[in-house]
């Protein structure tokens, strides 16, 4: 997937926003915790990152062309450093499931200002 499809996947989830941090990646967050990050400089820094499930962490890591996401591979996070090795619909199901992933570990009080989990099922 390229930026836009990406761009265009992550924000029609709920509650989701963007915002560009550390200069030059494009962060996808809900609830102000990080489900996604999109490098912008081009070449292996234009890698997409994401957090994932350790099963899925160890499964992934093993393709050629998706290393575990520096500084936050502990948390299960993969980086893909070549954009043909997910095909668009998996790509998308991962971006989902980080999503869901960061979601479900949001503090009570934070959840209690997004969208109900029973939107959040019929609009994703």
């Amino acid at each position: 997937m390229n930026l836009e499809a990406i761009r265009e996947f992550c924000l029609s989830l709920p509650d989701a926003t963007e915002n560009v941090q550390w200069g030059n990646d494009l962060v996808f967050k809900v609830g102000g915790k990080m489900f996604a990050v999109f490098g912008l400089e081009g070449g292996s820094a234009s890698a997409l990152s994401f957090k994932c499930t350790p099963e899925e962490f160890a499964e992934l890591t093993e393709r050629e062309g998706i290393i575990p996401a520096p500084y936050v591979a502990r948390y299960h996070w993969v980086s893909v450093q070549q954009q043909n090795v997910l095909s668009n619909a998996e790509t998308k199901r991962l971006l989902k499931d980080s999503y869901e992933l960061v979601r479900a570990k949001l503090p009570k009080k934070v959840l209690a200002t997004l969208s109900s989990p029973a939107q959040v099922n019929r609009k994703a």
